[in-house]
């Protein structure tokens, strides 16, 4: 389960969606589908069309995995800074109904307004 107090996850790049698809197949719902992926050294988020998902991978073999479901329908509201000329990296915050504040760093290669669109669509529908 995330900390909410430190829920963070930094430096996420870009990777394919086959990263972390046959580890979260069993558990999405008809209909929903992967949208983009990223991975820090060994943990993961992933966005799909209904919910992200904040994957903590955890002990020495990396076989025992944390799978927190953060749905859009929960998120009050967001903020996002692009990257600059200085510093590299985009950032993404995310304040949850009930829950709190969830925070997402991207390498500069990420394209966070995509992100950001595709939040804006499920969160105002």
């Amino acid at each position: 389960m995330i900390d909410f107090n430190n829920a963070s996850f930094l430096k996420l790049k870009p990777v394919k969606n086959e990263t972390f698809s046959s580890m979260i197949a069993e558990i999405l719902v008809d209909g929903e589908e992967i949208i983009q992926s990223f991975q820090s050294v060994r943990d993961g988020v992933v966005f799909t069309t209904k919910r992200i998902f904040a994957i903590n991978v955890q002990g020495i073999t990396g076989k025992k995995k944390d799978f927190t479901s953060l749905p859009y329908s929960r998120i009050q509201c967001f903020s996002v800074e692009t990257a600059g000329v200085l510093d590299l990296d985009s950032e993404l915050e995310l304040w949850f109904s009930g829950l709190g504040k969830v925070r997402f760093e991207f390498l500069s290669n990420a394209d966070v307004k995509e992100i950001c669109r595709a939040i804006g669509g499920f969160v105002l529908k």
